[in-house]
């Protein structure tokens, strides 16, 4: 198992990515996007067996996505992962489906050839040094005819001090993910895009990236406390996500600042 200490710590300290919660979709107009339009184009009465989130933070696709029996949910960090317990509790009485919380690295998961139907890994890849071997990993462990669902910012020319501080690698071109799955044994089932030109507005974060960090945690606490905030809140974020989605899905695929990315492991 890789141990990277450093790697690990950036993602416990950053608050953004180890305080959200399942109530993420709720609360920001983009997680809302992102999950309809995956949703819709995946499918929400797909039936899958076993299925792994990977970078699953505390706002799991996977989480939202039924027709699953098992679920495994695995991230760097152990914060977010917390959240899971008390929702495994109440699964006790219902053998049929389980969940599986666990804390390591991508790039050697701990599981056995063959064994997944379904992973997904949203904005995952670009935070990843060695991606080539974590896309090995992936096609390692999804079974023969397995889907794979990945997202990732796109267009190399938009990376800004924005990628620099959450993280971001690097973003990516269309071909250049498409061969990389490939190589994997991977076919192309679709892409589209997830975010538009309007996704633009999160590059405020790179002008006081604590001062914003600071303000989402005060918006979610405000969110979880009054409850007729919370109520105008949610019809804010599902008004700005229908912006968002018409924003994505109306504007060429090559203007789209993230992209989700269909796969399926050839036999």
């Amino acid at each position: 198992m890789i141990n990277n200490v450093k790697y690990k710590e950036f993602y416990e300290e950053h608050k953004n990515f180890s305080l959200r919660t399942l109530s993420e979709y709720y609360l920001s107009p983009g997680i809302r996007c992102k999950f309809d339009l995956l949703l819709k184009n995946l499918g929400s009465e797909r039936k899958f067996t076993n299925a792994l989130e990977i970078g699953c933070s505390g706002d799991s696709f996977l989480y939202f996505y039924e027709k699953i029996i098992h679920k495994s949910f695995l991230d760097i960090a152990i914060t977010p992962l917390k959240q899971y317990i008390p929702k495994i509790r109440k699964l006790q009485n219902k053998p049929e489906h389980k969940m599986h919380p666990i804390c390591v690295d991508m790039v050697q998961l701990p599981y056995q050839a063959n064994q997944f139907d379904l992973i997904i890994a949203l904005d995952v890849l670009e935070h990843i040094k060695n991606d080539k071997l974590a896309v090995k990993e992936i096609s390692r462990v999804v079974k023969s005819k397995g889907i794979v669902v990945i997202t990732v910012p796109h267009r190399k020319k938009y990376y800004t001090q924005q990628d620099k501080i959450i993280g971001h690698y690097r973003r990516y071109e269309i071909r250049e993910l498409k061969g990389m799955f490939e190589v994997n044994g991977f076919k192309e089932i679709r892409t589209f895009g997830i975010y538009g030109q309007l996704m633009k507005i999160s590059e405020i974060q790179a002008v006081n990236p604590d001062k914003v960090e600071k303000n989402l945690i005060k918006l979610r606490t405000k969110y979880g406390d009054n409850p007729v905030f919370r109520s105008f809140w949610k019809k804010f974020v599902k008004f700005c996500s229908i912006l968002m989605k018409l924003d994505a899905t109306h504007r060429s695929i090559r203007s789209a600042m993230n992209i989700a990315m269909i796969f399926q492991k050839k036999m």
